[in-house]
């Protein structure tokens, strides 16, 4: 079952965002983040504009997407949103990234954004197949510019118009 995210949600999120972490190659961080640092980003998400979304299993978190302002504050960006999304180790391989990603664009179409985008580590071949599957385009290369303890990785911008398909 998939949901609006609760404050309750918040250390299943945070466990899950600090498993990519430490898998590297998922997220830009690498440093674990405590759940005190996500709260500020939690309440910033507020459900009517950018919603976090949870995928439960059994009433567990088994995954979570966010709805994000893409270059928050930029008017012209506006309409066009950040599409993020983690499952949990113990439940990867099993149609939840696939079921939340579909839940995210319909969200976004439906809130009135025109474009989505999906910023992934190239070295996140998961992820990419993922964005790929769902019609998001690449639209940009960065090369070499995330360095894992001196393993470089390029950062790539995938994206959709949300109004076309």
């Amino acid at each position: 079952m998939i949901r609006i995210a609760q404050f309750k949600d918040l250390e299943s999120i945070t466990e899950i965002y600090n498993q990519a972490i430490d898998a590297k190659f998922q997220t830009g961080f690498t440093e674990r983040v405590k759940l005190d640092d996500r709260v500020g980003w939690f309440t910033e998400h507020q459900p009517d504009k950018y919603p976090i979304f949870v995928y439960l299993v059994d009433d567990a978190v088994a995954g979570w997407l966010s709805v994000s302002p893409y270059r928050a504050g930029r008017g012209a960006l506006r309409y066009t949103v950040e599409i993020s999304y983690f499952v949990h180790n113990d439940y990867k391989k099993m149609g939840i990234g696939s079921q939340l990603l579909l839940h995210g664009i319909n969200a976004a179409r439906q809130l009135h954004y025109k474009t989505a985008i999906a910023i992934i580590l190239d070295k996140n071949a998961a992820s990419v197949k993922l964005v790929e599957k769902f019609g998001f385009q690449k639209w940009a290369h960065l090369p070499g510019v995330a360095d894992f303890d001196g393993v470089e990785c390029n950062h790539v911008y995938y994206g959709m118009k949300l109004n076309e398909g």
